[in-house]
């Protein structure tokens, strides 16, 4: 029977710690997930819900972007998935009567996990200026104050469109063009904080910001090393990937500063060994590397691959590299430059020990990289990327089965997100596709990422505030500067599903528009409408969710922005309905795609405040039928021929990746690129450590499911600073006492900037000494907004000076 929320935050004087699981999975998670869903839900709709997780018929996960194998099992889904599915699908209800009896104020001093628990938004809610409560709004009034203010702005770029990696394919393409109809690129999403410097890297190196393998190639590699990622917690389903390649006999290195239980030993629920004969083991090597030491481990990797080719020969594929690649000599002659020694000393790990990781590699038949946050949120995430690219195609791995890279994407449409236009620095042929289909002149002026929008809003330049989804105010660096910056704004505009944090720290004025979620229903035109998902190795599918909405007042995250289109660019004509011209721009009244100059910033922003350059669509039919929508996308974007078709009866098509299909690389030169890229890694003053924030097992990004992280022993608590138990000695505290995280970030021109986090227990783990770790969104304020990654600006989040403070 599902239970009523909690009514007080987690008592952190609760917490209690055990020893670390050495296996994951088991009928243990499978009785965690079943308690999760039965709190949520109760039983019968857990088991009408949890059947259609992931099944051809049914709704993608709203969890992880792992993909499905074509032959799915009864029960597709694992414990974060349960999970996330209950808290969407819960029975518990956030309508006006709560709004009503808690104020922002007290919001604002309740934890996430309490928020979180109190169920799904049910109405449109508003705060106004100087209000202490939210209070129900009409749906017409809502969405009449949304379109007035983005007509209010004075410049398009005082607009911010924040997207979060749950929003479908049909959903986010609508968005993006209603935030270039406005006038802007203003488009951060999750991306610019977790994989952007995956695609800043692969984009240079092979010419495609995505991963080149599929789950056909997980099973067939002969080695995997897994780098910087905990799938027992984060992606559980790749387990059973991993488990498929080691009984066709892979190796799997895994590498990261934290033993996780998931890459230890893996018991599967769904098989006889799984549940009685102990599971199967899954890293062959463990590699505890220091944290941001894994661009030395590549580098030595490479290394000791070149000096087996020159001693034995055999080692490279000399045609691979004459025939695909450019740059080898120079990368040659930096790994020859390279020194042992400071390679030993950025990982900490024995030169012996490196040779003999690089000896897999070497006798690897085919090799595949996976990594994650791990290696993506350091100062040299970038280099360290071009580095296990490097690796790779120092023999061949890349367009062939079994080998590749694979960067595990974390939301379930971040991927795809992307690849429909949700992005800051979108693609002249993008944008011109754009201009064809919908009569338009698109703006080409960059807009901001996730940092730089907060930058804007700091500095009090942006009006204007949307988030399709997500939880903003949680999920960015420097929760403070984060938490200022949105007062700034005029009208903060939030469509969510379940309450978070981003609702109670809003700007002068704020909208809660409550919408659909992956499990409802949801009817449209009078009939049913499904949307499509990208998972993690570029294939798309449809999802239709199956339960009642818990509100009649919830609209779809389609519906809300073609409504918001209709109001702020008026009707216009129906691509939909009049015939579909294919005859180029000069046929639309707009200069030949090889003729337009680039115009300024000022005549772009002038331009697209006329009325007639606005998209023209009919958005009402684009509400009421989806696959109008894909149709235009269909139009607009290469790969999704016969669109509608090939989603038909649950069925996966793969978006054309040229590195995976034809070893074709879009680079500057045609070809994969060999990078030369100067060792960097962290060096850690005396007396302070290098905190990575992380997240725990009851826990999927912001959304904090329970109180544990059972597979690192914690329990009924997360404000816990795991550190090495000689750094606690030698810096003079004791486990178990309550100390504060003060990190310091040296500026550019030198200054030393402080922040601070109150009341952690410290908890004695096995860590590299000068590591510790502890949990986010609690620590976020610990990261400076101005720490960024070289090239792709993604936070630092794992790469935190802190000191440990004792409280006064």
């Amino acid at each position: 029977m599902a239970t009523k929320p909690p009514s007080t935050d987690i008592d952190e004087t609760r917490m209690h710690v055990s020893r670390p699981k050495k296996v994951a999975v088991g009928v243990p998670a499978v009785l965690h997930a079943l308690q999760i869903a039965n709190e949520q839900m109760g039983v019968a709709r857990s088991v009408q819900t949890l059947m259609r997780v992931n099944q051809k018929d049914g709704f993608d996960c709203p969890g992880c972007a792992w993909p499905e194998e074509d032959k799915r099992h009864m029960a597709e889904f694992c414990e974060n998935g349960a999970k996330a599915v209950a808290e969407e699908a819960t029975l518990r209800r956030v309508g006006p009567a709560f709004f009503a009896a808690h104020s922002v104020e007290e919001l604002r001093t309740h934890d996430d996990w309490w928020l979180g628990q109190q169920g799904r938004l049910t109405h449109p809610m508003l705060l106004e200026e100087g209000d202490s409560h939210y209070r129900p709004v009409s749906w017409d009034d809502a969405l009449r104050i949304v379109a007035d203010e983005l007509r209010a702005v004075d410049d398009p770029d005082e607009a911010v469109f924040y997207t979060s990696g749950r929003t479908s394919n049909e959903a986010a393409f609508l968005y993006q063009l209603l935030v270039r109809g406005i006038g802007t690129n203003n488009l951060p999403d999750c991306s610019n904080m977790c994989h952007e410097s995956s695609g800043s890297a692969l984009v240079e190196t092979i010419g495609i910001g995505k991963g080149t393998v599929s789950i056909e190639d997980i099973h067939e590699a002969d080695l995997l090393i897994v780098a910087g990622q905990n799938p027992g917690t984060n992606h559980p389903r790749m387990l059973s990937a991993l488990e498929k390649a080691k009984q066709r006999g892979a190796r799997v290195i895994a590498v990261n500063p934290l033993p996780e239980a998931g890459l230890m030993r893996f018991e599967n629920p769904q098989t006889v060994r799984g549940v009685a004969f102990g599971g199967t083991k899954i890293a062959d090597r463990f590699v505890q590397i220091r944290a941001g030491g894994d661009q030395a481990l590549f580098q030595a990797i490479g290394k000791h691959l070149l000096e087996a080719e020159a001693a034995d020969g055999g080692v490279l594929d000399h045609a691979f590299i004459a025939e695909h690649t450019s740059g080898f000599d120079a990368y040659r002659q930096a790994m020859a430059d390279a020194s042992w020694p400071e390679l030993v000393k950025a990982t900490g790990l024995p030169e012996k020990t490196l040779r003999k990781i690089g000896e897999e590699v070497r006798t690897s038949t085919s090799t595949i990289v996976c990594w994650a946050m791990g290696l993506t949120q350091h100062k040299h995430s970038v280099p360290t990327l071009r580095d296990v690219v490097n690796v790779l195609l120092l023999q061949g791995n890349i367009g062939r089965p079994g080998a590749g890279v694979c960067p595990v994407r974390g939301h379930s449409n971040v991927q795809g997100d992307r690849t429909v236009g949700i992005y800051e620095k979108p693609a002249e042929e993008f944008l011109a596709a754009l201009d064809r289909e919908f009569s338009f002149r698109a703006p080409r002026e960059h807009g901001f990422d996730t940092v730089e929008a907060i930058r804007a809003m700091r500095d009090g330049r942006v009006r204007f505030f949307m988030g399709m989804g997500g939880n903003f105010v949680s999920a960015t660096p420097d929760t403070a500067v984060v938490e200022a910056a949105m007062a700034r704004v005029d009208l903060t505009v939030h469509v969510s599903t379940k309450l978070n944090r981003s609702h109670a720290v809003t700007g002068r004025r704020a909208l809660i528009l409550p919408t659909l979620g992956r499990t409802d229903r949801d009817r449209r035109g009078g009939a049913e409408q499904r949307v499509t998902v990208e998972d993690s190795m570029g294939a798309v599918h449809a999802s239709r969710g199956r339960l009642a909405p818990p509100s009649e007042e919830l609209l779809s995250e389609v519906a809300i922005v073609a409504r918001v289109c209709a109001l702020v660019f008026g009707g216009g004509s129906s691509p939909a309905t009049a015939p579909v011209s294919h005859g180029g721009d000069a046929e639309r009244g707009l200069p030949e795609h090889g003729e337009i100059e680039e115009p300024t910033v000022t005549t772009v922003k002038t331009a697209v405040r006329q009325a007639n350059n606005v998209p023209q669509a009919d958005w009402a039919a684009l509400e009421a039928d989806y696959a109008l929508i894909r149709s235009h996308i269909e139009r607009t974007i290469p790969g999704f021929e016969d669109f509608e078709t090939r989603i038909q009866k649950g069925r996966t098509f793969f978006l054309p990746n040229g590195p995976r299909d034809a070893r074709r690389f879009a680079t500057v030169d045609g070809k994969a690129r060999f990078t030369a890229n100067p060792l960097e890694y962290p060096h850690i003053p005396r007396g302070r450590l290098l905190l990575q924030t992380l997240r725990s097992h009851d826990q999927y990004n912001t959304t904090i499911y329970g109180k544990d992280d059972r597979y690192r022993g914690i329990h009924d608590g997360r404000r816990v600073v795991l550190v090495n138990p000689k750094d606690i000695q030698n810096l003079g505290f004791a486990e178990d006492e309550i100390v504060d995280l003060v990190s310091e970030w040296a500026r550019p021109d030198g200054s030393l900037e402080e922040r601070r986090a109150d009341e952690f227990r410290i908890v004695a783990y096995n860590t590299p000494k000068g590591n510790a770790a502890a949990y986010y969104p609690e620590t976020n304020v610990l990261v400076p907004l101005d720490s960024v990654a070289d090239v792709s600006g993604t936070p630092t989040s794992k790469a935190v000076i802190v000191r440990l403070e004792r409280r006064a």
